[in-house]
């Protein structure tokens, strides 16, 4: 099986993989919802992102990707129970699990082995997309025809990092923290605006329309399906740099600065804009935080706010019949309103 198109070989997209990138560094921003055209490379920046993200380490045989040092009674390879020695740690990639249109409640949590409950007469639990994507992520292609109390409760494990499962006498509770990324086409149907609030990011995806972007796109892919190792190879420096990035930014993340002034300035673009709720400023302090970790910084600037904006809070706005601009440019003008207040500071 060939490797993934590399993430450092896309062309353009730039919203797209920041977004990515800020959500592998920051797992509390809630996931990432891509809403664009066919052919726009929203499916292949996803895979190449869990090619590019470095192992995580687990143990032979966990079928609930649990950290070594933190086993979780729930797996019974890992749990320590009755003196047995678990196997031996390794290392395995990020994991990126796809969820299929058609998946059941069942598939997603995990229910009871059917099979064991059979044959031997024993009560176990067999594990779901959610175990197999905890420390990774969970991606929804066409996540806007999926049905929405799937989506709740996808969004519900990302939010709490848990998965519970309580029915035909289990109860069981499993580590799942994932980052979700859903991606899909508007012309197939909107999300509901209560489900559109739940995702930290969402990116508005258009076609290229630049001829040389476009020109080498073409080229890029050519070369990719001649010869994809050879392909993926001359990329792999480029594509390490971005891993580098991404772990020294998780390392500094807890310790970059937000300014007093800067928290305030962006509860007033909030206000501002009338977002319901408080999620969408925690979000943008999240996501503010993990650009500035990803660029360097030990401290956020209205920079960032004013970059990183429209990726948390055009979602969130209310329609407005009146306003035929659509949502991003009142993003823009809010942030200008709150940027000349400060100059006039």
């Amino acid at each position: 099986m060939s490797k993934p198109f590399p993430f450092s070989a896309i062309v353009a997209q730039e919203d797209i993989k920041k977004a990515l990138l800020m959500a592998a560094v920051e797992p509390l921003l809630g996931g990432v919802l891509i809403f664009g055209d066919r052919g726009t490379g929203k499916s292949t920046a996803v895979r190449a992102l869990a090619e590019l993200l470095p192992k995580i380490e687990t143990r032979s045989g966990c079928r609930f990707n649990c950290e070594p040092a933190r086993p979780q009674d729930a797996c019974p390879v890992c749990s320590v129970s009755g003196g047995r020695k678990p196997p031996k740690a390794i290392k395995v990639r990020t994991p990126m699990i796809d969820l299929p249109l058609g998946a059941t409640e069942d598939r997603i949590c995990g229910a009871l082995d059917l099979e064991k409950a059979l044959v031997a007469g024993e009560k176990d639990f067999e594990p779901g997309l959610l175990a197999a994507a905890n420390r990774g992520f969970l991606y929804i292609d066409e996540v806007n025809l999926l049905e929405d109390h799937l989506v709740d409760l996808l969004l519900d494990a990302a939010a709490s990092g848990v998965n519970v499962v309580e029915r035909e006498g289990l109860s069981i509770r499993h580590a799942a923290r994932f980052a979700l990324v859903g991606s899909g086409n508007p012309e197939e149907g909107d999300l509901r605006p209560q489900l559109l609030d739940r995702f930290g990011l969402a990116v508005d995806v258009r076609t290229i329309d630049d001829l040389k972007q476009r020109i080498e796109v073409i080229r890029r892919r050519d070369a990719y399906e001649a010869d994809p190792d050879a392909f993926c190879k001359s990329w792999e420096r480029k594509d390490a740099a971005i891993r580098n990035r991404v772990v020294k930014a998780r390392a500094i993340l807890r310790d970059v600065h937000i300014p007093d002034d800067v928290l305030t300035r962006m509860s007033q673009l909030c206000m501002g804009l009338g977002i319901d709720g408080m999620r969408g400023e925690l979000t943008l302090m999240r996501a503010c935080r993990a650009s500035a970790a990803l660029a360097g910084r030990a401290e956020v600037g209205w920079h960032d706010v004013s970059e990183i904006s429209p990726l948390v809070l055009c979602h969130r706005l209310r329609r407005d019949p009146l306003d035929d601009a659509g949502s991003a440019p009142r993003v823009e003008r809010a942030i200008a309103a709150v940027s000349a207040d400060i100059g006039h500071g």
